[in-house]
């Protein structure tokens, strides 16, 4: 699960796509199962591009929309699976028991769009990623165990 001891934290500049693809590819070759991407931020921030980055890095070529009327998309890599949430329309922490998270890490790895709408269900482990819009483009900033030190 790793260590939860030393923490993980790194500022990436993220002035355009290309960035943003780099970044995700960074993610995208860390995962693997049981892993949590917790992908927090303002509408408009780059959450679901951020995703779709990872998902395309992994193996994907399907269009990747944003899951924040279906909650939940799922995605079978060549490398790994990937359940892909939009916590948005949530009411409540307590929908999310129904939505398979703990299943989706047996047997891989979830992305999770607006994770702050779990309310303390998500794994201790997780790599949290904050994108903020600065005025040269986005900013993400990562936190999580030291094992994704191999990010920077």
């Amino acid at each position: 699960m790793g260590d939860l001891t030393t923490l993980y934290k790194a500022v990436f500049p993220l002035p355009d796509l290309d960035a943003t693809s780099a970044l995700g590819a960074r993610i995208a070759a860390q995962l693997g199962v049981g892993d949590t991407v917790a992908l927090q931020g303002d509408l408009g921030a780059g959450k679901t591009t951020l995703a779709r980055a990872i998902l395309t890095a992994l193996g994907v070529d399907e269009a990747v929309p944003s899951p924040t009327f279906t909650l939940v998309q799922g995605y079978d890599t060549p490398r790994l699976s990937i359940s892909h949430f939009d916590l948005y329309r949530l009411k409540s922490p307590r929908e999310m028991d129904e939505l398979g998270l703990e299943e989706a890490l047996e047997t891989g790895a979830a992305l999770i769009e607006w994770p702050e709408r779990a309310e303390g269900r998500l794994p201790a482990d997780r790599l949290t990623v904050e994108l903020n819009l600065q005025d040269y483009g986005r900013r993400a900033t990562l936190s999580g165990p030291a094992r994704w030190q191999a990010l920077t």
